[in-house]
């Protein structure tokens, strides 16, 4: 390991950054430098330049990839390398606001049927009926399934705050179906091999989501979040509060929540349009003309 990667992982372990970030960061920079091919300690504002001209006009990355990468860039050279001079060097892009993808329950049922292991219907099912992140659901361990309370444990989720969410019966007797064959443990969803102990990747949760939505021959774009994005709409077309789904996905603010209400077809449909309750002629000009 590098000094200078060594001085990076430090900083942000030091801020308590999660590993998913750290991982994320510490490429960014090393794709900068290898773009270069020098130190990146060694370049400066004119690199950062043509790096980001390259990522969206050469590579045509998404608004919302570019802007990571910016971050990351931004933290090497003001946290690390202390030179708060150079974020006026490093823009963030905007990110037009999109609404995210959410699936109907039928195709929600049609993904989970197309898992191509049992292992990977019990991770779908997790993802959908507890609304965990893909790292949260990668990290359960056998202990975190309360079947005295019913609830599942998600420990240190994102920002290190845990939460209690709902354990359904029907994921329950999966897991248990599950847990008879496998025999995991300590982590619900444990590696492979040599990394037995060690819980899965998160890009197995990823692959194992892409896979089933091939197999369903869904053409949404599909990835373990959607299945968080479903699990909130689901749930307040069933009725639930935002504040109670806001606990439910561990969200720090209700704004953040509040995008659901957006997404629900109940809502928008009960919802009477102005237009609706407008007393017009029965003559339209179009008529008369």
């Amino acid at each position: 390991m590098t000094h200078l990667r060594k001085q990076m992982l430090d900083e942000l372990q030091r801020r308590d950054y999660s590993q998913g970030t750290i991982r994320s960061y510490i490429t960014v920079v090393r794709q900068f430098a290898d773009y270069f091919h020098r130190r990146p300690d060694l370049l400066g504002p004119q690199e950062i330049l043509e790096f980001q001209l390259h990522l969206l006009q050469t590579k045509k990355v998404e608004p919302m990839t570019a802007k990571q990468r910016a971050t990351a860039l931004r933290f090497f050279y003001t946290k690390v390398l202390k030179r708060p001079y150079m974020l006026e060097h490093i823009p963030i892009p905007r990110v037009p606001h999109k609404l995210p993808t959410v699936m109907s329950q039928e195709e929600v049922a049609r993904l989970i049927d197309s898992a191509v292991s049992l292992r990977d219907r019990a991770m779908l099912m997790t993802l959908y009926s507890t609304g965990a992140r893909r790292t949260e659901v990668s990290r359960l361990q056998i202990t975190d399934i309360d079947k005295e309370r019913m609830v599942v444990h998600i420990r240190q989720g994102k920002r290190r705050r845990d939460r209690d969410v709902p354990l359904s019966s029907t994921l329950y007797q999966t897991l248990r179906e599950y847990w008879r064959i496998e025999r995991p443990r300590p982590y619900l969803f444990p590696g492979q091999g040599k990394r037995s102990h060690l819980p899965v990747s998160d890009k197995v949760v990823w692959y194992a989501c892409r896979q089933a939505a091939q197999r369903a021959g869904i053409k949404k774009p599909i990835h373990p979040h959607t299945l968080r994005h479903s699990f909130a709409t689901h749930l307040l077309e069933a009725g639930a509060d935002l504040r109670t789904i806001q606990v439910l996905l561990g969200h720090a603010h209700l704004r953040d929540t509040v995008l659901y209400l957006h997404l629900s077809k109940k809502h928008l449909e009960t919802t009477r349009n102005p237009l609706d309750a407008l007393t017009l002629s029965g003559d339209s000009a179009s008529k008369k003309r």
